[in-house]
Order: C-alpha cells, then structure tokens, then sequence
C-alpha cells in the first residue's frame, strides 16, 4: 500500500511517498481503507526526527484517520465491514490503509463528511481527557484556550460552550477570533498586542480562568499562573515555545493552583481505550446532534504533503488540516 516516510528526518520535503507492505489485523483490530489522515503537530516532530512511533506502530507519521472498515478481526465485535469509522492511532495514519484496535475507533455519524472526521479523534481525544476527565471543567466556570483558531483550540471551544461553560481564547489576529467569536467563545485576546492576564482579570472581574489549556508549554508559565482562579487546573499539552518553564511556586501555592502536563500518544493502551469510550458516551451525542463540528482548514492530496506541513508550521490555519490519499 502507499504511505508518507521519512527516510531522513528534516523539513516538509522530508515527507516521501513510498509504497509499503500491508499491515496484520490481528483478532480485535479492524483494517480501515483510509479516506483521510489528519495533520497534528506530533507528525511536524515526528518528520523533524524528535518524536519517533512508538514500539508496534508503524513507523510513518499519523495519529488519527477516517475510513471504511475493510476487515475485522476474529474476535471484533463493535464493528462490521463498511462501517464509517474514524480512529485514533499510535502511528501509521499516512497510508493507504490503516489497522487499529476496535476500541480505539468510533462510528461516524451519517451527516458528517467522511473526510472531515479525520479531523476528530486526535482533537477530541485530547481537549475530552485534559479539559473535563482530567481538569473536570465545570458548567459556570471559565476555560482559557490558548490557541483558539487550531485544531484543538476551535474543538476546545465548542465542547467547554455545551458543557456551559464560559471560553476565553488567546489567538494572533482579528480573523482568527472572529472565527473564534462564532464558534462561541466570550472572550477573545490578541496575543501580539493583549496582555492575556490582565484581559483575563478584567473580564473575569478579578475571578481568573478555572481551567487553562495550554500549547505554548515554557514561555506562558508564570502568565498562565497569574491568570489563574483559585483551586485552577492548568494542563499543559504542547511546548511550542520551546523554552523552559520558569515561576515562582508559591504563586501557583497562593492559588492552591495545578500545574499539570500530559501526551496522548505515550499513554498505555487501556487509558486510551477510555478516553475513546467516554469519548463515545459523553460527546458523541453533540457530534450526532450537529451541535458540534469540526473546523476543517483545508484538504491536500498524500502528495502535496509537504505543503500541508509547511502551513501547520507557519500557523496559518484555522481549524485542522487533512491529507487524502
């Protein structure tokens, strides 16, 4: 089958399509004829040579697809062949096809385009596990989303506004937080010219923000502090800024504060079969409904994946990207 290698790691010129041998199913997995592949800053890294697959996953990028069920193994049960599915991989979503257990997979809906549902598992999987299991964001409370117009930012967004819950956004132009604004968000801070603490402060009138989903990691610690509600979560999800993280604890004491950071990709696979489940009972409903849908930027052929990167890399989408085979 065709899939994107890296043979040497370096820029998006990196990205190689190549042809590679199909995969086993193995008794609880099911084949998936990919209709799409996300684009997730994890394959930037992973292209770039700092974020390897993990043992048994396929060594080419890509953590989330979407597809038709092609096979399933002998002991499958929550899936047949033809089901619409999209799942969240270890690696390997850069191909023709893709074998993944079945309960890392979920149905997609009839009203969502099987291309776009590439676009959910990766997003979905990371704002449900950090926002509400882990931070347990709750109706009433304030969500800060750094980041509102990427792929997490405008999933984030939406889930936090069903939930009942009030979102601020940080992004870096006024279009971005117009599209920010319609998908729901209250409280819309330009990064380059805002201060995001004191944004917060005053449209909080001095409350804070409960819970801070944060991709920028280093740079945004001591700020994120003082953006901060009393008993507040921060969880750290990305470090785009690169640098290291450098406040003064007792300022995250004074506000009996959590400073919690976390991946998707290195947790075993029990937690993640969990995360897909709650996935499955506790948003899925919105999906179903239409109350939530996914921002899709823009669609490019396995070909023309080193221009997808190039964008993700320059920030200039909003919403997620998503090759197509």
């Amino acid at each position: 089958m065709r899939a994107i290698l890296v043979p040497v790691p370096g820029g998006p010129d990196a990205l190689t399509l190549s042809t590679v041998a199909d995969l086993e199913v193995g008794p609880r997995d099911i084949r998936i004829q990919v209709a799409a592949a996300g684009v997730n800053r994890a394959d930037v890294s992973q292209r770039q040579g700092y974020y390897p697959s993990p043992a048994g996953a396929p060594a080419w990028p890509g953590l989330e697809v979407s597809g038709i069920v092609t096979e399933v193994g002998s002991a499958t049960t929550l899936f047949a062949v033809g089901d619409r599915v999209c799942a969240l991989l270890a690696g390997g979503g850069y191909a023709a096809e893709a074998v993944v257990h079945e309960e890392l997979a979920l149905p997609v809906p009839e009203a969502i385009d099987l291309v776009d549902a590439a676009a959910l598992p990766e997003a979905l999987a990371t704002v449900w596990s950090n926002v509400f299991l882990a931070a347990g964001l709750q109706s009433g409370e304030t969500l800060l989303v750094h980041g509102g117009a990427s792929g997490i930012g405008t999933t984030a967004i939406q889930l936090a506004r069903l939930a009942g819950a009030r979102v601020a956004v940080t992004a870096g132009s006024p279009e971005k937080l117009a599209v920010c604004r319609d998908l729901g968000a209250d409280i819309l801070i330009d990064y380059r010219s805002q201060d995001f603490p004191a944004e917060i402060d005053r449209a909080t009138e001095g409350h804070g923000a409960d819970v801070i989903l944060d991709i920028m990691g280093g740079s945004y610690a001591a700020r994120n502090i003082a953006a901060l509600a009393l008993d507040g979560r921060i969880m750290v999800i990305a470090n785009q800024s690169g640098q290291d993280a450098v406040f003064n604890p007792m300022y995250l004491m004074q506000k009996r504060g959590r400073y919690w950071g976390t991946t998707l990709r290195a947790r075993p696979f029990a937690e993640k079969a969990a995360i897909i489940a709650a996935l499955r009972t506790d948003a899925w409903p919105w999906l179903e409904s239409g109350a939530f849908r996914p921002v899709i930027d823009s669609r490019y052929p396995f070909s023309e994946a080193a221009s997808a990167h190039r964008r993700m890399e320059a920030s200039a989408h909003v919403g997620k990207i998503v090759l197509v085979p």
